[in-house]
């Protein structure tokens, strides 16, 4: 996975005295989203894979927005699909590019790395971009009305199975690769998931005011299941499989909450 849309924007060197967790958040941003840098900030990136999920807020709702803006004045298809191209514009395709590339190294047996740092993409990376986008497309259209809560939620256990990654497999490049510094000034998982306890312990609550919080909880499932599954198979992780696992463990949050939401509904008229 290549550094951030904007790692190289100016800041202002001024503002080394802030503090280190605030430095890292405007290293967040940065790193993964193409939103404005922050006036008189100067980011830091040595730990902002723990601030992921609270980038993923603001780009799940700025989706989620965009989906409430647009419902009822497009129809559904051209709604499901300007979303998705906003999510892709807000990243730069950083983590889509990471799952292509993920895909393209997992059907190259042996040459597993070779493949991932080609910059050619292959068939396998081609599919896997189409079944991402018809998983998601796919979920959006059942969820509906659901939708704007689901992409603020998917966005945040998307984000936080990187997280996973780095805590239970090594680094692929441990001489190389530009996203290695993740792992270089990791400090525990019990550290590095604090920032994403605070935003769960904030958000929570708030699924109790909407339909069915378990909507909202099955998307811990693929967070945790997509990296174990990858670190697995491929004996570790690299920047790359970490972009495959936000991409996949999103799109998977989106449809297990969009078949628990079908499953709910038929289930409905029984227990009535």
């Amino acid at each position: 996975m290549p550094l951030g849309p904007a790692m190289n924007r100016p800041t202002d060197p001024d503002s080394a005295g802030a503090p280190a967790w605030l430095r890292d958040l405007a290293g967040a941003w940065i790193f993964y989203s193409v939103l404005p840098a922050w006036p008189g900030l100067r980011p830091r990136f040595e730990r902002i894979a723990r601030f992921a999920p609270w980038v993923g807020l603001v780009l799940g709702g700025l989706q989620a927005g965009l989906w409430a803006l647009l419902q009822g004045r497009v129809p559904l298809l051209a709604q499901v699909a300007l979303v998705l191209a906003v999510g892709l514009l807000l990243t730069g395709g950083l983590h889509m590019d990471g799952a292509m590339d993920t895909a393209d190294g997992l059907a190259a047996g042996d040459r597993l790395l070779e493949a991932m740092e080609d910059s050619r993409v292959g068939a396998s990376g081609a599919q896997a971009l189409a079944l991402l986008l018809l998983l998601r497309a796919a979920a959006l259209a059942i969820l509906g009305g659901l939708a704007p809560a689901l992409l603020v939620w998917a966005a945040i256990w998307g984000r936080m199975a990187p997280l996973v990654a780095m805590a239970r497999f090594p680094y692929l490049r441990p001489h190389q690769g530009t996203a290695g510094f993740h792992r270089r000034h990791w400090a525990g998982l019990a550290i590095e998931l604090r920032p994403t306890l605070v935003l769960l312990a904030l958000l929570l609550p708030l699924s109790w005011f909407w339909h069915w919080p378990p909507l909202v909880l099955i998307g811990l499932v693929p967070a945790l299941l997509v990296p174990l599954g990858l670190g697995r198979r491929l004996g570790g992780h690299s920047g790359d499989t970490y972009g495959a696992c936000v991409e996949w463990a999103e799109a998977l949050a989106l449809l297990l909450s969009a078949l628990l939401l079908v499953l709910l509904r038929s289930a409905a008229p029984v227990a009535g």
